[in-house]
């Protein structure tokens, strides 16, 4: 099964490909590859008097604070009669009555119209006890409810309030001050309560965002502290032979042969020159992540850039791997960051030298068509394991497979950050014990567009 990735998007299953892709982009054709429920808010008029609740995305506005509108569930006529006579003597308050007789009718009631309270007889033809209770406050959970009924029970009572009832009046108690008392007191608690609810979500989101931030944070530390440790190992290694070989040169310098004194150089250099080669990785790596990787375009001739790239890649790897550069070329004074560009085809084909037996040939194609670059870099090397590409651009991660091949797991990184640079596009098509495909495409900017 073959891996084609990109460093950004998702998993996708295509005609027996795993495909990770930002867009529904395939290989360049040239290049084959190697086979909620609702809410309420609450609103206030004023300190001293009622505060009003409303469902969240009505359409419809805020009544004045002189304004209390209830929904009376009452079956019996003349006990909601006679409750809508004491409200209506009111003095402290104008009320606005909705009568209904059935618990049914009071939930169509409340889809289209907003109340500030509800009166509740416990008893109705539809409903019995506190199933009454539950299903309006399943209904709509910010609305206080004053529970009515005919028994003088302490348990009930206290059963209604836990259960979310605001009020529990007996009707043969009630007069116009004990109602309307019972009314504002209903209203103001559950304003209290729903307070307090947003309140505390909002300190429960802060707390998810504050660990949030320390999770975060103490990654970052943790990566710091692998960050330090793997380049501390990494340098060590360069400097104990630089060690080693100097010691040598300088105490045993009257007995070494000519021949060996220059392997001693020769390592030293070797060992100087990658450990700069690390820094300068780690250096653009930091000021990519900071946000300072600069992108510098001017013009550069790509038959020339490139042919300069495979003839420096044969002068270090030898005469042992062939590089096939075929150029198809509409334009070739073209405008990029030559330095990031660098930096992208060399980490490219160094690691298809790396990773490649010796006398296998490594295809490097350079398409120049009407608005992109298309570098296609292929080998026939050992391939890239399946759990390795949501890591591969990670900086410090190797596959697994690479046994003793040296090499710092910056290099894809780099390659990743100057693509991103140029808001270019990168894919990758491996299989294991075939060989790997790498392809960056960057957009087109003509010398004459300068």
């Amino acid at each position: 099964m073959r891996q084609i990735w990109n460093p950004e998007g998702t998993w996708k299953k295509q005609e027996a490909q795993y495909v990770f892709s930002v867009d529904s982009e395939s290989l360049p054709r040239y290049c084959e590859p190697t086979k909620s429920p609702s809410s309420y808010v609450l609103y206030s008029a004023s300190s001293s008097s009622f505060s009003l609740l409303g469902r969240e995305g009505s359409n419809s506005t805020m009544r004045p604070a002189s304004s209390v509108k209830i929904l009376l569930i009452e079956d019996n006529l003349a006990e909601a009669r006679f409750l809508q006579e004491l409200l209506k003597d009111s003095l402290c308050q104008p009320f606005s009555v909705v009568h209904v007789k059935r618990l049914g009718e009071a939930l169509k009631e409340l889809e289209n119209t907003i109340f500030d309270v509800v009166l509740l007889d416990l008893t109705l033809p539809d409903s019995q006890g506190l199933e009454s209770l539950a299903r309006l406050i399943e209904k709509i959970p910010s609305l206080p409810i004053v529970v009515l009924t005919n028994t003088n029970d302490d348990e009930l009572a206290i059963r209604a309030v836990r259960q979310g009832a605001q009020d529990y009046l007996i009707k043969r108690q009630i007069n116009g001050t004990v109602l309307v008392r019972s009314l504002r007191y209903a209203i103001e608690r559950k304003h209290t309560l729903e307070s307090l609810k947003a309140m505390n979500q909002a300190l429960e989101m802060r707390v998810q965002e504050s660990t949030q931030e320390l999770v975060k944070a103490q990654e970052q530390n943790q990566l710091r502290s692998e960050f330090v440790s793997m380049i501390s190992h990494d340098i060590k290694n360069p400097l104990n032979t630089i060690l080693a070989s100097t010691v040598l040169l300088q105490d045993y310098e009257q007995k070494l042969s000519q021949e060996k004194k220059v392997t001693l150089f020769q390592r030293i250099r070797s060992a100087s020159k990658n450990m700069a080669q690390l820094l300068d990785e780690v250096l653009l790596i930091g000021e990519a992540d900071s946000g300072q990787l600069q992108y510098q375009p001017s013009v550069i001739n790509l038959d020339v850039f490139c042919h300069q790239l495979v003839e420096e890649i044969h002068l270090t790897s030898g005469e042992n791997y062939q590089i096939n550069l075929d150029l198809k070329l509409s334009f070739k004074d073209v405008v990029v960051d030559s330095n990031l560009l660098r930096r992208i085809l060399m980490n490219l084909l160094e690691n298809a030298v790396k990773y490649s037996p010796q006398s296998h040939s490594i295809q490097f194609d350079v398409v120049v068509q009407n608005q992109t670059i298309d570098f296609c870099i292929q080998d026939q090397g050992i391939g890239i394991p399946s759990d390795s590409f949501p890591l591969l651009f990670e900086p410090f991660h190797r596959a697994k497979n690479v046994g003793s091949i040296p090499g710092t797991g910056l290099g894809l990184a780099i390659v990743k950050h100057c693509v991103e640079a140029h808001r270019g596009k990168i894919w990758v098509d491996s299989q294991i014990g075939i060989g790997t495909t790498f392809i960056v495409r960057l957009p087109l900017i003509k010398a004459s567009e300068l």
